[in-house]
C-alpha cells in the first residue's frame, strides 16, 4: 500500500507535470481577455531579491507577494493598470502597465532612509495579510532585531523570537526555545533549506546565526504549509542574504565579547554575487590574564558564505554554507568541541512566466566531540543528513496557486566513537552501533480565493521513514525493553533474550503516515477577518534528553521498532483586525495541540552512551493548549507590541496495563515547559536622527522543577527523596532590558555609516533563577535551598559600521 499510494501521487504530479511542458500554459489560450504579470523583486542598490514584497493592483483590489526567490505572478484581465509595489523598510513604487499580453516586469525597491521604523507596514500589505488564509505566522525584520536591548550586546534572532506570543525558553542562558508548549526539539531550524541541530553558541548564551547574514526569517507556530514537516511543533525559516551583485559593500561590529564582519560584491557586475561573513568571540582572552585561567578557553566562532550567479532570465544558482564551533578546555585536560555545517546547492529555474521551480542539493551536518586527557580518551558523536528537494509553485490564476514537490533525505547517526589518545590510556576503541534511516516525502498544496471574503489554503503531505541496518536490534520477552516491578513499584530495565543483526540498508522498522494541513480565513470587512487551521505534523527524529533545555551532549536517534514517531494534531481559531487607519494591528489566536509517542523516561535513567536506550523509555502523550494576544502599534516614532500567552502544557504517560503505575500515577503532569503566563512588550521609539531608544520587558511562570520533598539517612549519609514529577516551579522569571542607539552625523560625501549601541540588561538586578539545589549546612545541619543565577544587571556597548 505504502509504494502503490506514494507511486500514484508522484504519477500524478509527473502527468501534471508533464503537461506543463507539453503546452504553453498562459490565460491567454483560455480566455483571449487574460494575461500574465510576472517578474521579480529586487534592492535597487544591492540587486538582491526581496521576498515577501507585496505587488498589488488596486483597480482590481486584488495582488500577491513574491516568493522566497523574490519571485511574482499574477494573472488578470487585460488593461491598463496601476501596480503598487512595496514592503517594509522599502519606498512603494507605483508604475503603469498596459497588460496586452504576457508580460515580464521586473521592479526595483529603494530603501526609505528617512523611515526609520522598520516594522512599518503599508496599508495595502496588512489589508492583504487580512484577506491570507495564514494564521499562527510571525515574521521579524532584522532590522527590528537589531533594536532590540540584548545581554552583553550580542544581537541574537532566537532571543528576540522569545518576545512573541506562544514562544518561551528555560530560562537565561538556556538553548533553543518552546513553541505552544513544545520542546526545543520539536522545532525544525532551517537555514538556506538546511537543517541546524543545534541553534546556540556557548551553550545556550547566544545563537549561531549572525544577524548580519540573515535576510529573511518567519516563524510558523501552526498552519504549517505542507512543503515542511519532520518537526511536531514549529518551522523556523531564514534565508541567509545574496550578497549584493552592483557594487562591495562591507559592515561589522565590535561588542564586548565578539566582533564580525561581512563582505559582498559583485562576481560578474548585475549577474554574480559573493557574501562571506565572519563572527568570533574574544572573552577567553581575558582568562589569559589570570594565572588561575590561563590555560582555559571558552570561544566560538562561524562563518557565513554564499555564491550567486544568474545563468539568464530564467536561470539562476547558488551555492550557500554555514560552518560554526564551539571550543571550551579545562586546564588542558578537559576539552569539548561542537558545532555545524551545511552546505546547499540550489538551481532556481523559471519553466515559464507561471511555473517556478527550486531544485536543492543539502548537506548538514553537527558534530560533538570530548577529550578528556586525564584519562587519555576522545568522545565524538553526531548526526549528518542528506537533502534532495525539487519544489513547483505554479500561479495558475490571481485566485488559484499550486505548490507541489517531492524530498528524500539520508541520515547517517553516529552515538558514540571512544578511542585512546595515547598507549598509557586504559580505554579501548569502541564504536558504539551507527544508525542509518531514510525519509522521502511527496505533497502537493493550494492557495484558493473562494469569494471576495473567503480564501483557503489546503494540502495534504505524505512521509516515509525506514530504520535502516547495519546494526545489531536487541530482543526482549514481549517485545518489551521495560519491565514494572511490581514489589518496589519501579520501572527496570529488561535484559535482552538475543539480538537480530541488520545488514547495511536493510530495513528495520518502516512508517508512513498521510499529514493533512489546512486553513480559511472570512473576511468580515476590510479591517477584521477570522481565521482557522488544521495541521499534522509528524516527527521520526527523537532528541535524546532528559533537561528541559537541549545539551551539546545530548543524541539525536531515529524511530526504529521500539522508539515510535511523535504525531502531531494541532487547532487553532484567530481574529485579526487593523485599526486607526492601521496604524495599530491586534491578534487573537486559540489553539489545542495533541502529540502522540511523545518520549518519557524512567526514574533515574542513564542516557549518555548508552546503547540500549530502549530500555529507559516509555511511551506517552502531550498536549498544550491556550490563548495568544498580541496588539502592536506600526506607525509612529513609538512603535512596538505587547503580546500576552495564557497556556498549559501537560504530558501523561500511563501504565501500559492496569497492573503498572505509569508516570507520576498515570497523571496528567505540567511538562518541562509549562508557562502559564507569558508576558512580552517591546518598543522603540526614535527621538531624531541620531538618537533611537528601545526597551523590552518579559514576564513568564516560573519553569516547572521537582523538589525533594523529605529525606531518610542511610549509613550516616543524608538522602533526599523526591515527590512527584515537575508539582514544583522556580520563583517567576522577569527582567527589564533598555537600549539608546547614537547614529553620529554623516558626512553625505563619504559613504561610511556606523552607530554606537548602549544597553543595559536586566536594568533592576533580577536575580532570576536558573536552577535551585538543596544541601546541607555543614555547620547548622540544617537543610538550605541555594538559588543559581547566571546574569544580573548587564551594561554593553557595540559599534556597529558599514561601508
Amino acid at each position: 500500500m505504502n509504494a502503490k499510494l506514494i507511486y500514484l501521487l508522484s504519477a500524478t504530479l509527473l502527468l501534471y507535470f508533464n503537461s506543463m511542458f507539453s503546452q504553453d500554459i498562459n490565460t491567454s489560450n483560455l480566455s483571449a481577455q487574460k494575461f500574465t504579470l510576472s517578474g521579480t523583486v529586487t534592492d535597487a542598490k544591492s540587486n538582491e531579491t526581496i521576498i515577501g514584497v507585496n505587488v498589488y493592483i488596486p483597480e482590481l483590489k486584488t495582488g500577491t507577494i513574491t516568493n522566497e526567490y523574490g519571485f511574482y505572478s499574477i494573472t488578470i484581465p487585460k488593461g491598463n493598470y496601476k501596480v503598487q509595489v512595496s514592503f517594509m523598510s522599502f519606498q512603494t513604487l507605483t508604475e503603469s502597465v498596459n497588460l496586452n499580453k504576457n508580460t515580464k516586469s521586473n521592479f526595483k525597491l529603494f530603501s526609505s532612509e528617512e523611515q526609520l521604523q522598520e516594522v512599518v507596514v503599508t496599508k495595502d500589505r496588512k489589508a492583504t495579510n487580512i484577506r491570507k488564509a495564514e494564521m499562527s505566522i510571525n515574521k521579524l525584520s532584522i532590522a527590528t532585531i537589531k533594536k532590540m536591548p540584548v545581554v552583553l550586546g550580542e544581537v541574537d534572532v532566537l532571543k528576540s523570537l522569545l518576545l512573541l506570543p506562544g514562544v518561551t525558553n528555560a530560562g537565561e542562558g538556556a538553548s533553543g526555545f518552546n513553541v505552544r508548549g513544545g520542546g526545543a526539539d520539536q522545532n525544525l531550524i532551517l537555514l538556506d533549506e538546511a537543517t541546524i541541530f543545534n541553534s546556540s553558541h556557548v551553550f545556550g548564551f547566544f545563537s549561531v546565526f549572525n544577524p548580519d547574514a540573515i535576510k529573511d526569517l518567519k516563524l510558523y507556530k501552526g498552519g504549517i504549509p505542507a512543503r515542511f514537516g519532520g518537526r511536531a511543533s514549529s518551522v523556523l525559516d531564514m534565508y541567509q542574504k545574496d550578497g549584493s551583485s552592483s557594487g562591495f559593500h562591507m559592515n561589522g561590529g565590535i561588542g564586548l565579547i565578539s566582533s564580525r564582519l561581512l563582505a559582498e560584491g559583485p562576481i560578474v557586475k548585475d549577474k554574480g554575487s559573493f557574501l562571506i561573513g565572519g563572527r568570533a568571540s574574544y572573552a577567553h582572552l581575558f582568562l589569559k590574564l589570570s594565572e588561575e585561567q590561563k590555560n582555559n578557553a571558552a570561544y566560538f566562532y562561524d562563518l557565513n558564505t554564499k555564491l550567486s550567479y544568474k545563468l539568464n532570465p530564467n536561470n539562476n544558482l547558488f551555492l550557500s554554507g554555514y560552518f560554526g564551533r564551539d571550543v571550551f578546555s579545562l586546564n588542558k585536560s578537559f576539552t569539548n568541541t561542537y558545532g555545524n555545517s551545511i552546505l546547499n546547492l540550489r538551481w532556481n529555474h523559471l519553466y515559464n512566466d507561471k511555473l517556478f521551480s527550486n531544485l536543492s542539493v543539502i548537506y548538514s551536518d553537527y558534530y560533538f566531540g570530548l577529550g578528556l586527557d586525564l584519562a587519555n580518551f576522545k568522545w565524538d558523536s553526531g548526526i549528518k543528513n542528506y537533502n534532495i528537494k525539487y519544489d513547483f509553485k505554479n500561479y495558475i490564476s490571481d485566485k488559484f496557486k499550486l505548490n507541489f514537490g517531492v524530498n528524500s533525505i539520508y541520515y547517517d547517526f553516529n552515538p558514540g566513537t571512544i578511542y585512546p589518545t595515547s598507549i598509557n590510556s586504559g580505554i579501548n576503541y569502541k564504536q558504539l552501533d551507527k544508525k542509518y534511516a531514510f525519509e522521502p516525502a511527496i505533497y502537493v498544496a493550494a492557495e484558493q480565493e473562494i469569494s471576495k471574503k473567503i480564501s483557503l489554503s489546503y494540502g495534504l503531505r505524505y512521509s516515509l521513514f525506514y530504520r535502516l541496518g547495519q546494526s545489531n536490534i536487541n530482543l526482549y520477552t514481549n517485545n518489551e525493553p521495560v519491565t514494572f516491578d511490581q514489589y518496589t513499584q519501579t520501572y527496570q530495565k529488561a535484559t535482552p533474550i538475543g539480538t537480530q543483526f541488520y545488514d547495511k540498508n536493510k530495513v528495520i522498522k518502516s512508517y508512513n503516515y498521510l499529514e493533512p494541513r489546512f486553513s480559511i480565513a472570512y473576511e468580515l470587512d476590510k479591517n477584521q477577518s477570522i481565521k482557522a487551521s488544521y495541521n499534522r505534523m509528524v516527527q521520526y527524529l527523537q532528541l535524546v534528553s532528559n533537561t528541559s533545555s537541549p545539551t551539546p551532549l545530548d543524541v539525536w536517534m531515529p524511530s526504529d521498532n521500539y522508539i515510535k514517531p511523535q504525531i502531531a494534531d494541532q487547532v487553532a481559531l484567530g481574529y485579526f483586525k487593523n485599526f486607526s487607519d492601521n496604524n495599530y494591528s491586534f491578534e487573537a489566536e486559540t489553539f489545542y495541540k495533541k502529540i502522540q509517542n511523545r518520549m518519557d523516561y524512567i526514574d533515574s535513567a542513564d542516557l549518555v552512551a548508552n546503547e540500549a536506550i530502549e530500555q529507559v523509555i516509555l511511551n506517552g502523550q502531550m498536549r498544550s493548549y491556550g490563548l495568544e494576544l498580541m496588539l502592536r502599534k506600526n506607525e509612529g516614532k513609538l512603535t512596538g507590541w505587547i503580546s500576552y500567552t495564557l497556556s498549559k502544557s501537560e504530558q501523561q504517560t500511563p501504565g501500559r496495563n492496569s497492573s503498572e503505575i505509569g508516570i507520576n500515577n498515570g497523571q496528567w503532569y505540567s511538562s518541562a515547559y509549562d508557562k502559564l503566563h507569558n508576558l512580552a512588550v517591546t518598543s522603540s521609539y526614535n527621538l531624531n536622527k541620531k538618537w533611537s531608544f528601545g526597551a523590552n520587558f518579559i514576564l513568564q511562570s516560573g519553569q516547572p522543577v521537582t523538589y525533594p520533598n523529605g529525606q531518610y539517612t542511610y549509613q550516616d549519609i543524608v538522602v533526599p527523596s523526591y515527590g512527584l514529577r515537575n508539582e514544583n516551579r522556580l520563583p517567576v522569571y522577569h527582567h527589564l532590558d533598555i537600549s539608546a542607539t547614537l547614529t553620529p552625523h554623516k558626512n553625505d560625501k563619504r559613504s561610511w555609516k556606523s552607530e554606537w549601541v548602549f544597553s543595559i540588561y536586566n536594568v533592576y538586578n533580577r536575580k532570576n533563577a536558573a536552577s535551585i539545589n538543596f544541601k546541607q549546612n555543614a555547620d547548622t545541619g540544617n537543610n538550605e535551598a541555594l538559588r543559581t543565577s547566571i546574569f544580573g544587571m548587564v551594561p554593553s556597548v557595540s559599534y556597529n559600521f558599514k561601508f
